[in-house]
């Protein structure tokens, strides 16, 4: 039957080329259809034998019923193309050799060779090196080896042949027999082969190995619309890039003269994926002859296989029930304890690798990759997606990026800081503080505090500086368009190796529905817009419902958050007055410092111990939603359990920037908390010196705790579970299933925790950059570590995880979006009211010996800080003093007419304050719109290139219907149509 352009699925390119319309494939014996391509030769590379493999799943059983095994075809050598016509058209190199790749799988036919012997196609556009003449031997080679690692790592069954899957694991004293034996039953309806295997250190430990077979392999892929190749792809090229052909020769001798990149990964110590040189469809049992099946064995890679299985486990009933389903469900209840992948042997070897050459993948990434003194090279993102899927492999591609993109952003921060160090003693305001010895600043607390000298504030005073000096404003500014350069340059990486990983068309509509979500509304059913078949549906007053009372959760634990500050804030009322009656002289003298620093440490404890409730109370909530689709689920975790840590790690920075010393009072007349406590005041020398501590001492403390999570946990419990076995048996051969069980497994909530702690970085390092320019640095440094640990970790000290797909970092990328934009907020305000810049340049311009005439020799803030104190009188505390003494704030003196009152500069610095904030958001925000408009978010060529096999595919499919439609009339004896009827 013939197939027309309604009934053809689309099929998805997966590498780029470009193929000018006018080259048009000619055939002799068959006339030149308008749809006809160059590429098109290889549709033509159909043996006879086609019809009869293709039949084994045009049968009319139903897909409930066993499925048809289909047996290896017998494998065939393609005739050679005339050798004058090979030597003539040399520059060839999508050549008929390709064409052995079908004849290996899909057999011989003479009468196919004989008639394209006489073909004559227009070659002198086709670039000489862009695809390699491919040799079925290495191929077969390649393939063979592949089934060796799989043999010498004994992940196959008992009989040797059968490879191994998934693992199931129960213990044999657990009582629910009876859904483990349903469960097994049904799984083996479904097709796959199960082996029972007992544990060798633990006689309770009873593995199940699951194989699925190659039938049952082909029907899942085409029901999940898994896409394979199904061509070799051809490179051309337009007359302008021939005529850079030379040029760019040129350039490519030049590169080679040059030094080596360290930094670059040596490519011949990887294996040579030969799906990314292939175009790529949706599996079709009726298609098969369309696809390249050099071994059925090695045709779904190990990622896939895993897939589909964990599909069938996810969707196969253990009792009856709407809700009995799911292997899941099962090992929460105790039926099994875990489900996993294996891993494809042991990560070392004692042969080195570059003599004898990688056992596994496994052992190559080790090498290549988790290995610490590999923290200088590029990753192997390409074995990463193959190994551990796409879902893992963007993961690990966007943290690669960020860590490149905060490359820059530490550099202008570090230089930032040493203009600080190089002007610090030159600063006027730093100098003056340093020699008030006769200026006495006020009591910071009632009882225990005494008059202070201005000038024992003088190493308060430079540290500060350091971080709130000329630079700040133009840092906080570049910060700004950093993040929006950032994202915009991720979009095209995105969407870059979206493509090369074939995931331009995989869709969110391709995904199944939770479980949960179908055994909850089997009864409320529609049909889908997209599928046209009914499926379960969640009615919207049921789902408003559960979204109020999970964002009241939401609300009641940020208001959970919020109390915990507080009680920071009075803990710090209480204890300064103790420490500033301390008995150490250090702690009396420095009881400031010592109250913040013992505070933060407090705060850092409580934000710890809050994190491990919001874990739990933000499951529980996702829960009680029931999104549709795991990927609405782990959107809707993600952003609970963002917000909660967002909040609780930010709540206490928020406060010291924004709050702290704003709402004191003054002298004589201070505001308390309670009507005990007075409120705590900014140190002499200002605010930030606070900030800085608190983000300084939090960042770091965070980051050493989770490297220790991520790695130190699981590295103990690994040597716990490997002592107990050592202990349990001796001589004994583990095998590699029990193996990767004694290894942790990774986390439930996958990819989550990672991505949050990198997010939460990224919002330290933007949102109060202006306060902590070093803050870049530290995210740096701490991310070439975390690179290589959480490689080393997946590698070494997890189960393989389940090989996910994804096309993006999912809700993250909305989270990093709002972070820049709230980055530009905070920033302003952290300048315009925590720092003293606004002050400053209102003192210079207006106040200050510069502002009624232009010298510009004459230093313009001299007598700021003199300018920025106010004056008091000690007679009015009571403490049998006289004199003055002097409190930052802009208040009239008390012989003036309205002592205390505020100034008219005070107002002036207010205006100034409110005005920076709107230039500045208003400028930064235009800056980063104009930006994200400049940076598409798909580079130009790989648009076209995109376009451009998409209709390339379509031809090609045409035309492979059209050949085997004449190849069954040939059989048939009916009259041969040269075109479509």
């Amino acid at each position: 039957m013939v197939h027309h352009s309604g009934s053809i699925q689309s099929f998805k390119p997966q590498k780029g080329m470009n193929v000018s319309k006018s080259e048009i494939t000619k055939e002799t014996s068959l006339k030149p259809s308008r749809r006809s391509l160059p590429c098109l030769a290889q549709s033509y590379a159909y043996s006879k034998s086609l019809s009869q493999s293709t039949s084994l799943f045009q049968s009319t059983e139903s897909e409930s019923q066993a499925p048809t095994s289909v047996t290896l075809l017998s494998a065939g050598k393609a005739e050679p193309v005339n050798a004058e016509e090979d030597k003539k058209d040399s520059v060839l190199k999508c050549s008929f050799a390709d064409l052995s790749d079908f004849c290996l799988a899909l057999g011989k036919d003479k009468d196919y060779m004989d008639e394209s012997e006489h073909a004559n196609y227009d070659r002198s556009r086709l670039i000489r090196d862009s695809v390699p003449r491919d040799n079925s031997e290495s191929k077969a080679k390649l393939s063979k080896n592949d089934m060796n690692y799989i043999a010498s790592s004994g992940l196959l069954f008992k009989d040797g042949k059968k490879r191994i899957d998934y693992i199931l694991v129960y213990r044999k004293s657990n009582i629910q027999y009876d859904k483990r034996n349903t469960f097994e039953k049904n799984l083996r309806a479904e097709g796959l082969m199960l082996e029972k295997e007992p544990a060798v250190a633990n006689s309770d430990i009873m593995f199940i190995k699951i194989h699925i077979p190659w039938d049952t392999l082909c029907k899942y892929a085409e029901r999940l619309n898994i896409r394979m190749p199904f061509r070799k792809k051809c490179y051309y090229t337009d007359r302008r890039s021939k005529s850079m052909g030379s040029v760019q020769n040129y350039f490519r001798r030049i590169k080679k003269w040059m030094a080596q990149n360290p930094m670059v990964l040596d490519k011949s110590a990887f294996p040579n994926l030969q799906e990314s040189d292939c175009y790529t469809g949706p599996f079709s049992r009726a298609r098969i002859h369309h696809f390249i099946i050099n071994n059925k064995d090695t045709f779904f890679s190990n990622a896939t296989r895993s897939r589909i299985v964990y599909h069938m486990l996810q969707h196969t009933k253990y009792e009856n029930g709407i809700s009995k389903v799911g292997i899941c469900k099962l090992i929460n209840n105790g039926s099994y304890i875990a489900a996993f992948p294996p891993h494809e042997g042991a990560y070392k070897s004692s042969q080195p690798i570059k003599t004898h050459g990688p056992q596994n993948n496994r052992h190559l990434l080790y090498e290549r990759w988790a290995r610490w003194g590999m923290w200088y090279k590029h990753q192997p993102l390409d074995l990463i997606r193959l190994y551990f899927g796409e879902k893992i492999g963007l993961y690990f591609a966007w943290l690669g990026w960020y860590t490149g993109m905060l490359i820059p952003a530490a550099l202008v921060g570090l230089c930032v800081f040493f203009y600080g160090i190089f002007t610090m003693n030159g600063s006027q305001v730093s100098q003056e503080i340093c020699k008030a010895t006769e200026v006495f600043m006020c009591p910071l607390c009632d009882k225990n505090c005494s008059l202070q000298r201005l000038n024992e504030s003088c190493i308060y005073a430079k540290v500060t500086y350091l971080f709130d000096n000329g630079g700040t404003v133009f840092f906080a500014i570049f910060m700004a368009i950093w993040a929006t350069v950032f994202l915009e340059f991720w979009k095209r990486r995105r969407s870059t190796l979206t493509y090369t990983w074939d995931l331009i068309e995989w869709e969110e509509e391709e995904e199944t529905l939770r479980p949960q979500f179908e055994a909850k509304y089997y009864k409320m059913e529609r049909v889908n817009p997209i599928s046209g078949k009914p499926e379960p549906h969640q009615p919207s007053s049921d789902k408003i419902t559960r979204l109020l009372v999970s964002i009241s959760g939401i609300f009641f634990m940020i208001s959970l958050v919020i109390t915990a500050v507080f009680a920071v804030v009075v803990y710090r009322l209480v204890v300064m007055e103790q420490f500033a009656s301390f008995k150490w002289n250090f702690i009396k003298q420095h009881w400031q410092f010592a109250t913040s620093a013992a505070a933060v440490c407090i705060n850092f404890v409580i934000i710890m111990a809050l994190n491990l409730a919001y874990e739990k109370i933000a499951y529980l909530l996702t829960n009680l939603e029931y999104p549709r689709t795991e990927s609405e689920w782990e959107n809707s975790f993600a952003l609970k359990m963002f917000l909660f840590q967002f909040v609780n790690l930010n709540s206490s920075i928020f406060y010291i920037a924004f709050f702290l010393g704003r709402f004191v009072g003054h002298p004589g007349n201070y505001n308390k908390l309670f009507n005990r406590w007075r409120l705590e005041e900014c140190h002499p020398s200002g605010c930030l010196i606070d900030l800085c501590l608190q983000m300084g001492v939090i960042m770091f403390l965070k980051q050493i705790w989770n490297n220790f999570m991520e790695l130190g946990y699981p590295l103990i419990q690994n040597w716990w579970s490997r002592h107990k076995i050592k202990r349990g048996i001796q001589d004994a051969s583990i095998p590699q299933w029990e193996n990767d069980w004694n290894l942790q497994p990774m986390n439930i909530h996958g990819l989550m925790d990672e991505y949050l702690e990198m997010v939460l970085q990224f919002g330290f390092t933007t949102i109060f950059v202006a306060a902590f320019p070093l803050a870049p640095l530290l995210a740096l440094l701490n991310n070439i570590i975390e690179i290589r640990l959480d490689a080393y970790k997946f590698v070494t000290q997890w189960r393989r995880p389940l090989p996910a797909r994804a096309t993006d970092i999912g809700i993250w990328y909305g989270i990093l979006e709002g972070i820049g934009i709230l980055a530009v907020i905070t920033n302003a305000f952290v300048i315009a009211i925590t720092s003293d810049y606004i002050p400053r340049f209102v003192y210079e311009y207006k106040y200050g010996p510069c502002a009624s005439r232009f010298e510009y020799g004459e230093n313009c803030l001299k007598g700021y800080v003199n300018n920025s104190l106010s004056f008091f009188d000690l007679s009015e505390l009571g403490m049998g003093k006289s004199g003055y003494c002097r409190y930052r704030d802009y208040r009239g003196p008390p012989w003036s007419s309205k002592p205390y009152e505020f100034t008219l500069q005070y107002w002036h610095i207010l205006a100034a304050r409110l005005a920076f904030i709107i230039v500045f958001e208003h400028l930064v925000f235009g800056i980063k719109s104009f930006i994200a408009y400049l940076i598409p978010d798909v580079p130009k060529n790989l648009y076209d290139r995109i376009r451009r096999e998409k209709y390339l595919v379509q031809e090609m499919m045409y035309e492979a219907e059209l050949e085997h439609l004449q190849q069954q009339r040939r059989k048939s004896g009916h009259p041969v149509h040269h075109e479509w009827p």
